[in-house]
């Protein structure tokens, strides 16, 4: 994208919209320079207010595949980077054998490309600009391998036994996405560009309501996200995200509900509370929630 910085971000805002993604000038702005300046996202936010979603929004309109790595406690190197098939040099080793040929002969076979699997890593360096890395919930992952992630991430390439050293000709662009549930490194703060991301005001959520879920109304998007605001304001456990905002107006709809009232809140409520407890304190408190 050559355009002028801010010419780029409004013209980057305004497909992001189109794909039902509605992002304010200072997300927009750091996507563009992400991909400009080759650095990662670090996004950080609340679960559910759209940073997986902004991953794979951006591979749609950049019209390049999605690579996601989810993170996890205990991930490793090798489940992020590349495995061996032992099921399959398994058997290429048993189908030697009774071929009658020496298997110490062509054990040199069992370390090349036909036995390696890719995981999402390498998958990602050999995309290169050709593809979105999604590095989702870094902060589940240890500190080791966090260690592990920036190195990686900053020359782009990694040294494999059984391949040499594998580069990306051009950095894919990386997007990490952190629920804040323990303090990431700052040397992959510094190497990475920062926006946070806050649940959207009632009256952004009506909207993300309409550009996700054309068939809701105006008046009925606006009731739920006024709705869904003072839910949030509960201090649940896990309050609810955009998506379940989403999903609250579409059953809404799809019961041709005309008036939100506690009946009906009440009966469609596990759709926008996930928790046992958060469902108890919302339900005990829908009275003055729906009539605020």
């Amino acid at each position: 994208m050559d355009e002028h910085l801010p010419s780029a971000v409004e013209l980057l805002r305004s497909a992001l919209r189109e794909r039902g993604y509605l992002a304010d000038r200072g997300l927009a702005t750091a996507v563009q320079l992400s991909m400009r300046l080759g650095r990662p996202l670090l996004l950080e936010g609340e679960p559910g207010v759209g940073k997986s979603a902004l991953a794979k929004v951006l591979a749609e309109l950049l019209e390049v595949p999605l690579i996601r790595l989810q993170c996890y406690e205990g991930i490793d190197a090798s489940q992020a980077l590349y495995e061996l098939d032992d099921p399959l040099q398994l058997l290429h080793l048993r189908a030697v054998e009774a071929s009658g040929l020496d298997p110490e002969r062509v054990e040199s076979d069992l370390y090349t490309e036909r036995f390696l699997l890719e995981r999402p890593l390498l998958k990602a360096l050999r995309a290169g600009s050709r593809g979105i890395l999604l590095i989702d919930e870094i902060d589940r992952a240890d500190d080791e391998f966090e260690a592990f992630l920036l190195e990686v991430l900053a020359e782009f390439q990694v040294s494999i036994p059984e391949l040499g050293t594998i580069s990306a000709a051009e950095p894919p662009v990386v997007i990490l996405t952190s629920n804040r549930t323990r303090e990431l490194h700052p040397a992959l703060r510094r190497r990475c560009l920062y926006p946070w991301i806050d649940h959207p005001t009632a009256e952004r959520e009506a909207e993300i309501i309409r550009a996700r879920a054309p068939e809701v109304d105006m008046p009925l998007a606006r009731r739920v996200a006024d709705v869904v605001a003072r839910v949030r304001a509960l201090e649940l456990f896990k309050p609810p995200g955009v998506a379940e905002s989403i999903d609250w107006a579409r059953v809404l709809k799809m019961y041709e509900v005309d008036e939100l009232d506690v009946v009906v809140a009440d009966d469609t409520l596990g759709v926008l509370v996930k928790e046992h407890d958060d469902l108890l304190r919302v339900r005990a408190a829908l009275p003055e929630v729906l009539d605020a």
